[in-house]
């Protein structure tokens, strides 16, 4: 009796990945604990008590600042943001200038704020930092900051000038044009220095960020 070789049981077998789209992520149930990045279902664990102290002091100082000089909308997590057809993620914190606010919409936000900050946690580094961040530089985000709790510090990733324009698919279909920005330069605000974000004109003391934290 012939024997079926390892190589055949997996031809016989063979299981191709399945990726999601932004589709699939918008079908999920309403507070289903998903990420979609890169076309797969990343689980977000409850962040961390000193995750949740450092946004609240961020957003705090933020809220209060854009709506004084009435600049946009600023919001915090949870929010979906469709970036393109295998990334909708939720960020920490956003921010929507006047001039972009025609991507909100009832489901969540179509297309990139023009600020986005991401509180790391042990979960969540690797993403954040490396295929989060080259997401939100492709589809145009303006201005991104990596907020770090372990080592209180905060990486500002901006960028000046225009250099092209694109276009991507909401979740509708629909292609809407999309611009995109030269690649992000970065500066680091330890916790003793002041932070500069520049997309809403705003400097605060690092310090305050990790206050309580």
């Amino acid at each position: 009796m012939s024997r079926t070789s390892v190589l055949e049981k997996l031809e016989n077998t063979a299981v191709y990945p399945k990726y999601y789209t932004a589709r699939d992520y918008f079908n999920l149930p309403e507070g289903a604990p998903y990420q979609l990045i890169e076309g797969e279902l990343i689980m977000s664990p409850s962040p961390l008590t000193e995750h949740q102290i450092i946004s609240k002091n961020l957003e705090l100082v933020i809220y209060t600042h854009v709506k004084k000089y009435n600049l946009g909308l600023a919001l915090d997590a949870p929010i979906d943001v469709y970036l393109n057809s295998k990334n909708a993620f939720q960020p920490d914190i956003i921010f929507i200038s006047n001039e972009n606010k025609d991507i909100i919409k009832k489901h969540g936000i179509d297309g990139s704020p023009d600020l986005v900050i991401e509180i790391l946690s042990p979960s969540n580094s690797y993403y954040d930092v490396r295929v989060k961040k080259e997401v939100y530089e492709k589809s145009g985000v303006k201005e991104y900051l990596i907020v770090d709790p372990k080592t209180r510090t905060i990486d500002v990733y901006g960028r000046t000038e225009e250099t092209k324009t694109g276009s991507i698919k909401n979740i509708s279909g629909t292609k809407k044009t999309n611009k995109l920005f030269n690649t992000f330069t970065s500066v680091k605000a330890e916790n003793d220095e002041k932070l500069y974000i520049k997309t809403i004109d705003l400097e605060i003391d690092s310090k305050d960020v990790f206050e309580g934290a």
